[in-house]
């Protein structure tokens, strides 16, 4: 007679998950990509002119905005199938690059195109990666 049993694990039924700890490259890389997008978007805005207000509350705004996108994209991806991955990570670079080619008066249509060739480039690259490096 077949019955089903439970297997049996080390921890017991009533383990607790350990915490996940961040390492300090998972808060070090957005911080410094975040920076260093708020900067470059303050300076294409700046246009040779003194600074503005507005243009540091820009830089700030999307430095932030950038580094939170990065933080939660790298919390989440490795429960992400590589497919999905590469999309996300094409999708983040696509808008990054199409808000800084906004940012210096040119078309819309410029704007998307080159943050639409910039990404797809992207996430050929970043399957290439993960597919070659998965097991």
């Amino acid at each position: 007679m077949a019955t089903h049993a439970a297997v049996p694990t080390r921890r017991g039924p009533r383990a607790h998950a350990r915490a996940r700890r961040h390492t300090p490259l998972a808060w070090a890389l957005p911080l410094v990509l975040g920076v260093i997008y708020g900067f470059y978007a303050a300076f294409i805005r700046r246009d040779g002119g003194p600074s503005t207000g507005g243009q540091v509350l820009l830089g700030l705004v999307s430095g932030a905005a950038l580094a939170a996108l990065c933080f939660a994209l790298g919390r989440i991806q490795r429960s992400l199938p590589r497919e999905l991955r590469a999309v996300a990570y094409g999708a983040l670079t696509a808008c990054a690059v199409g808000f800084l080619v906004s940012l210096t008066d040119t078309s819309v249509l410029r704007s998307a195109g080159l943050g639409l060739v910039v990404g797809a480039g992207v996430l050929c690259t970043a399957f290439y990666i993960f597919y070659t490096r998965e097991s």
